[in-house]
């Protein structure tokens, strides 16, 4: 399993692009997909809700557990991805590309975000 050099990752095991015009990308890792299993269920924050770095801000349930997503930065959500909440399996299938979460204008960043090899020896991957 690779991490993509470009993004950079919480020890939550979720993922964000950087910032394009102040907004970024978020989901949740490779790693945190397989260890969760088929997801089924995805309940993401609403357009225009306010998230908070290191809050859960939503919630992804598999066949095997809940488990509560977390944001890695603070900001005003501007667009979900309906896709991933139509079909769920997007989440395990294309955790980096089509299994997107939410995107979010960054306010603050906290500056304990992992880099892809960071993460990588963090999550023994």
């Amino acid at each position: 399993m690779s991490n993509p050099q470009q993004l950079r990752y919480s020890k939550e095991h979720e993922w964000l692009t950087a910032a394009e015009d102040g907004v970024s990308t978020v989901g949740i890792t490779e790693f945190a997909a397989n260890a969760l299993g088929d997801v089924v269920y995805v309940q993401l924050p609403d357009v225009g809700d306010t998230v908070t770095a290191g809050e859960t801000c939503g919630e992804l349930e598999s066949t095997k557990s809940v488990s509560d997503l977390y944001s890695p930065v603070s900001g005003e959500v501007t667009e979900t991805n309906q896709d991933a909440v139509d079909d769920p399996s997007l989440v395990n299938s294309a955790p980096f590309e089509g299994g997107w979460l939410f995107k979010v204008r960054v306010t603050q960043e906290p500056g304990d975000l992992l880099t892809a090899d960071e993460y990588t020896e963090f999550s023994g991957n």
